[in-house]
């Protein structure tokens, strides 16, 4: 697809007239990042411009020698005559939408994003422009996020109810972004809060940010012998299922993820609950944004694109399906989420 300001090519969002690519697939001399995954920021480019929140995200993943960038939301920077600025996406942490404007028209990348309340992030924001960008992870009338309250209050009962029979909680979500966002929603009377290496990592990225984040204690500092019972471990999907889990006794399992809006996808997990906690926009929610922003034309990417491009064109909007990115193995449906990067779900 091909618009005045952006093109899809084999490397991702181009930018023909700035001469850059916004989240590129391969490595690239200029990438505009929209936040700190994996699958958004790729390793190898030579220069990074990203939100200014992302910062110690960006810098504790990508490689030494990069040039960064850093722009605060708001900010506008021009290159080669194109103007943008990056606006609050409510993905994760610095996670943030673009907005580029050249000669009039303007096109709106929202990157990964979702509307509502989040602590450790800024929230959404709508931009009108020409032409939205916007990803369909969960674009499908059958999802549709709970209350952000409610979903943290089942948690901390769930974690509550598990101390009280002699158990310690271990609670999966991926490193950067989900446990963060977990972590701020526990109740810290009830017991100890442990982390696995990567979120404890991912956290530092947070606190050095200014989030504020509970009393987290990192279980590789703890000797082999201690006593988890009655304490909640946040730890990465992939730790699921392995020996790393023996040493924490009696436990009850819970994986956090958008995903456990399906039946069936506990027990593909393989955990007693499912909490249905996602970093990405719901069915709702993708319609609000885009009746919001009010786009002449909408693209579609990543998901159930065909089905959101097909219901907008039957809303009466222009919408097409692109294939502007491909998803890496720390994706939201993807179980090898063990690092810092891996992708909130």
């Amino acid at each position: 697809m091909i618009s005045s300001i952006i093109q899809t090519t084999d490397r991702g969002l181009y930018c023909p007239a700035g001469d850059f690519y916004i989240d590129p697939r391969s490595p690239v001399d200029r990438a505009v990042v929209t936040h700190a995954h994996t699958d958004h920021a790729r390793w190898g480019c030579k220069r990074y411009l990203a939100a200014q929140r992302s910062e110690h995200l960006l810098r504790m993943r990508m490689n030494h020698d990069a040039e960064f960038q850093f722009l605060p939301y708001g900010e506008s920077i021009k290159i080669d005559g194109v103007d943008v600025s990056f606006h609050p996406a409510g993905h994760m942490l610095g996670s943030a939408q673009v907005r580029l404007e050249h000669r009039g028209q303007v096109a709106v990348v929202t990157g990964d994003y979702k509307l509502g309340n989040d602590p450790t992030c800024e929230s959404w924001q709508p931009l009108s422009c020409h032409l939205l960008v916007t990803e369909s992870t969960f674009g499908l009338p059958v999802y549709r996020w709970e209350d952000e309250q409610t979903t943290a209050d089942a948690i901390n009962d769930w974690w509550r109810e598990s101390r009280d029979e002699g158990k310690c909680c271990v609670l999966y979500g991926y490193a950067a972004g989900k446990s963060q966002r977990l972590l701020a929603s526990l109740d810290p009377s009830i017991g100890p809060i442990y982390t696995h290496g990567a979120v404890e990592k991912g956290n530092e990225a947070y606190r050095k940010t200014g989030v504020d984040l509970p009393e987290t204690t990192f279980v590789g500092s703890l000797e082999r012998k201690h006593d988890f019972t009655g304490g909640i471990v946040v730890a990465v999907p992939s730790a699921n299922g392995t020996p790393w889990l023996r040493r924490f006794g009696r436990t009850s399992t819970a994986m956090a993820s958008g995903w456990m809006a399906v039946r069936g996808a506990r027990r593909r997990r393989a955990v007693d609950r499912g909490f249905v906690v996602s970093d990405h926009v719901d069915w709702p929610s993708l319609l609000k944004a885009v009746e919001l922003c009010d786009p002449e034309t909408v693209w579609v990417t990543h998901g159930y694109s065909a089905t959101v491009a097909r219901y907008l064109q039957e809303l009466g909007r222009e919408a097409h399906v692109i294939d502007s990115r491909t998803r890496s193995e720390n994706d939201e449906d993807g179980a090898q989420a063990s690092g810092v990067e891996g992708e909130g779900s």
